[in-house]
């Protein structure tokens, strides 16, 4: 069996209004200690679009501290796991981040999206929160049957309700 890998902390600030929740960080991402650092993956391009921001041109601290300063915040349903290459059906013996903690560390949390499938099968827990829930096209380039334009469209639309400034 592959060796425990352990995820990212989260980004969360106590102005965060709505926090998105990856299932788990891909190879890409653990080796970079970052999120979202696939070259393919549509999260940074998305928000870039929505926000009119080139987030990708910008040092990984600095793209937090616009997500921290916009109300967004990212986090992922698993702690840990174990799972050769990156694709969440690999995905063995996951262990839970303490989601519960989310209303604590954001008072003013509006919803919580869940990016992809693997995530959202953590919707029963989230809705728990008494807040909006939605699920959210994944943005890996797995997904390759959602173009960018739905994603983008699907993610506006999300922020929008939740209560995030977009274009």
């Amino acid at each position: 069996m592959s060796e425990l890998l352990q995820g990212l902390p989260p980004v969360i600030a106590r102005g965060t209004k709505l926090v998105v929740l990856g299932s788990f960080p891909g190879v890409a991402s653990l080796e970079a200690g970052q999120y979202y650092a696939h070259p393919r993956n549509h999260f940074w391009p998305i928000l870039s679009a929505l926000w009119g921001l080139d987030l990708r041109a910008l040092p990984y601290a600095r793209r937090l501290q616009e997500l921290r300063e916009r109300g967004l915040g990212v986090w992922d349903v698993y702690a840990a796991c174990r799972r050769e290459g990156s694709l969440d059906s690999a995905i063995q013996a996951p262990e839970f981040n303490d989601l519960a903690s989310l209303k604590r560390r954001a008072p003013g949390l509006r919803g919580v999206a869940h990016n992809g499938g693997e995530s959202a099968r953590a919707m029963a827990h989230t809705r728990q929160f008494g807040l909006p829930v939605w699920r959210l096209p994944s943005t890996s380039p797995a997904n390759a049957s959602w173009s960018f334009e739905r994603k983008h469209a699907a993610w506006r639309a999300v922020f929008l309700e939740a209560g995030l400034d977009v274009l």
